[in-house]
Order: C-alpha cells, then structure tokens, then sequence
C-alpha cells in the first residue's frame, strides 16, 4: 500500500498555532485507509508519519513549507514566478530567506523536522518509486487553480483563509472544499471526498479548520503527483534553488511560462520555452 501525507507546517512551531496533517492509503488505484486532518506540531507530524508510512509501498509527504532555501535574504526566484500567478489570481506569497528567524534561519524547526524525518527529496523519483519515504514542498494556493477552474482568472483566487476577515468569504470556503472533494473523488478516495464535503458545511470556520483543509489539498497534491499522467503536474524550480510540486492545467503552464523564462526558472527539469542553454535536473 502506497501512503500520501499531506503536512501543512504553519512554518513556525507555535504550540498556539500548530499545523495540520492528514493521510491516505492507496491499494490497488482505490483508498483503502484514510486518516483524517488533525492538528500537529512538528514533533506530532513526525510521530505521525513514522507510525503511518507505508511498510511495503511508498509513503510520499507533500509539505506545505519549502524545504530548499539556499538564499540568506530577499525571496527565492520560484516564489517569485509563482507570486506572478498567484498576486493575479488576487493573493501573495511569503517571501522564504535563511533571515527569517524561526521559519528559515538554521535554528528553524524545518530543518530539525527534515533531518528526523530522513526522507529523500527527489520528486521525480517519488513519481515512480516502489518503495521508500519522499519529501516533496507543495503550496496549495498555487494548485488551487488548476484543482478548479473557477480559480483561474484575475482576481478569481479564493478568499477563504478565516483569519482574514475583512476579505474572508463563506462561499469560497464552501468552493475550496467541494474543489477538493471533486478532486478527492475523481482519485478514488471517497473518504478524503467527504471529509472535505463536511468540512465545507462548517458553520463558522476557524483558522485551524482551514489548516486541516490545506493539509488535505496537500496530500491531494501528491495523489495527483503520483496517480495522474506526468503532463497534469508540474515541477517548478529545481532543487538547488527551490521548486515545489503542482497540479498544473494547460492554462496555469502557459500562464507561468513567461515569468519562469524571466527569472530562469526550470519548469519540469528544462528551461521554459524561448529560454536556451539552461536545464536542471531534480
């Protein structure tokens, strides 16, 4: 059996504020076990992955945090072609440098996570591996528009982080969620399906509530990483200055194409289009 973790970090290690994971079991192209979103910390994620990982398949975490940031200011050039798309669609993206203190400086509890968790950090590998525990970064606001198409046009992003509350909307709340259960659904994994469907009907979400959400869309990103055709996704960046791992329609590529070819940002191992004598392995 094939396990596929969804881990949304909240980056820092505030006992206050912690993340979310969540995890399901693929057996013959069907869910045959599912774990449903909880709140974790990172010491509780590693707990959590150490007793669910696959025993005899491949267990893949999709993490919503990046885990290659070789930069000491500013932002990585990924962030930067993805914050293109994402500023368009009406949101923003956390600048990640080795300065911030207690996120990315060498004291941060990512790096103590990663090195714990002993995962090999090889997406292309984790597409098509028997056996073996894989890390990939993932970033659920960037999959979103290519989850649903309603997410893709300018301004068209959803609003439904609750702690933004001047701009947080219940409708988009509602949208995520039955975004993530069709997508949830079309995979096989009726459970993970209705989880999101009930959690779309809460009432008053909470940010921990979309905490839990984004962990699922996380572990919805490496199904489709691993069970969905190689072109459906996209490898953005590399793993010398930064990637991370998306769900990527037709219209998303081409969107992307431009400000990859800008910032000389591979896009699945290869310098985009009309950029020549550049290419990047994973």
């Amino acid at each position: 059996m094939d396990i596929y973790i969804g881990f949304d970090s909240a980056w820092t290690d505030n006992p206050k504020a912690p993340g979310a994971i969540c995890a399901v079991g693929v057996e013959d192209g069907r869910q045959a076990l599912f774990h449903a979103p909880l709140l974790a910390s990172f010491r509780q994620a590693l707990s959590f992955i150490r007793c669910h990982r696959s025993r005899n398949g491949v267990t893949l975490l999709a993490l919503d945090q990046p885990t290659v940031v070789p930069n000491l200011v500013g932002v990585r050039p990924v962030e930067r072609v993805a914050a293109s798309l994402v500023s368009w669609l009406g949101g923003g993206v956390q600048p990640s440098n080795r300065g911030r203190l207690g996120m990315f400086c060498d004291a941060s509890p990512i790096w103590r996570f990663l090195t714990a968790l002993g995962a090999e950090e090889n997406p292309e590998l984790a597409r098509t591996a028997d056996g073996g525990l894989y890390v990939m970064e993932v970033f659920p606001a960037l999959a979103l528009a290519s989850l649903d198409a309603g997410f893709f046009g300018r301004l068209k992003g959803p609003r439904y982080n609750p702690l933004r509350k001047k701009t947080f909307r219940m409708a988009d709340w509602g949208h995520v969620a039955e975004a993530a259960a069709r997508n949830a659904q079309e995979l096989g994994c009726d459970a993970l399906a209705e989880w999101c469907r009930t959690a779309g009907r809460t009432a008053r979400p909470l940010k921990a509530d979309q905490d839990k959400l984004d962990s699922a869309i996380c572990g919805l990103i490496a199904l489709h990483w691993r069970l969905r055709p190689r072109e459906a996704s996209l490898l953005l960046g590399d793993l010398t200055n930064g990637y991370m791992v998306l769900p990527a329609s037709s219209e998303v590529r081409e969107y992307l194409n431009a400000p990859a070819r800008k910032q000389l940002v591979p896009m699945d191992g290869k310098a985009p289009p009309g950029v020549t004598g550049r290419s990047s392995a994973p």
